[in-house]
């Protein structure tokens, strides 16, 4: 079973693949046995990606979703318009990518839209509006954005200390890994970007497991189901265990 859910879902690694077996299957098995298992048969990867470690993240952590989000430009070319920008609005406490869009410059208006679209699409109702973390770039220092942040939308504007692009970590792991399978096609006119952009976000939301969130994925904590699944993955791994407990018993009640 093992393999051949492996070999359906190629891009999961050992670790993400324990963890849906458990959610799609209702059965326990360990990340260290996938591994085995799939060692065992060469079905085994290197990562790749590069992951930063734990001591180069942010160090004020989030505590709960829209206490902060993460923004951030990265860049594409496409054969025959040059390049287009993707301007990005991430959930620092459960990754989840709030809204995208791509862009033909990298200004302070394209930041502003981008910002005003996550607050539609996220529902914020409250005065009090997420911080807003980024890098140093010309467009996120500009005093039009800063004015429109502050006087406007009353939201906090914290940046990156230069050089140190850890600061914004959750989102710069978000590009590398999107870039590691967007980037694998190349793409002749801005809307087969969109396209692959948009099935990537929404299988990175709402599939993939993320170690650092409990192997939850960030949908799972966005929306505060977190707590319930982790709850029945208890449940599934106490009655498992319980079963395989049984099953040896027995068959040494035969072999007798």
């Amino acid at each position: 079973m093992v393999v051949e859910i492996a070999l359906d879902k190629e891009d999961l690694s050992s670790r993400e693949l324990a963890h849906y077996i458990t959610d799609e299957q209702q059965m326990f098995i360990s990340e260290s046995s996938v591994y085995r298992i799939l060692k065992e048969r060469g079905l085994t990867t290197a990562p790749s990606h590069i992951l930063l470690s734990a001591s180069n993240e942010f160090k004020d952590k989030t505590a709960f979703v829209h206490q902060m989000w993460q923004t951030d430009f990265t860049y594409f070319k496409i054969i025959g318009w040059g390049y287009y920008y993707l301007s990005t609005i991430l959930d620092d406490y459960s990754r989840y990518i709030i809204h995208w869009e791509l862009c033909s410059t990298m200004k302070a208006q394209v930041v502003k839209r981008t910002v005003d679209k996550a607050i539609i699409k996220a529902k914020l109702k409250t005065k009090t509006k997420p911080k807003l973390l980024s890098d140093n770039g010309a467009c996120y220092v500009s005093t039009e954005l800063g004015k429109y942040l502050n006087d406007e939308l009353n939201m906090k504007q914290v940046h990156g200390k230069p050089g140190h692009p850890q600061t914004q970590g959750k989102i710069e792991r978000y590009h590398r890994t999107m870039k590691n399978v967007v980037k694998l096609d190349k793409y002749y006119c801005p809307e087969e970007l969109e396209a692959a952009l948009e099935k990537f976000v929404k299988k990175y939301n709402n599939e993939r497991y993320h170690e650092s969130l409990n192997n939850l994925t960030p949908a799972d904590v966005y929306y505060g189901r977190g707590d319930l699944i982790l709850k029945r993955r208890k449940e599934i791994k106490t009655r498992t265990l319980n079963e395989r407990k049984t099953q040896y018993l027995n068959q040494k009640l035969i072999d007798l």
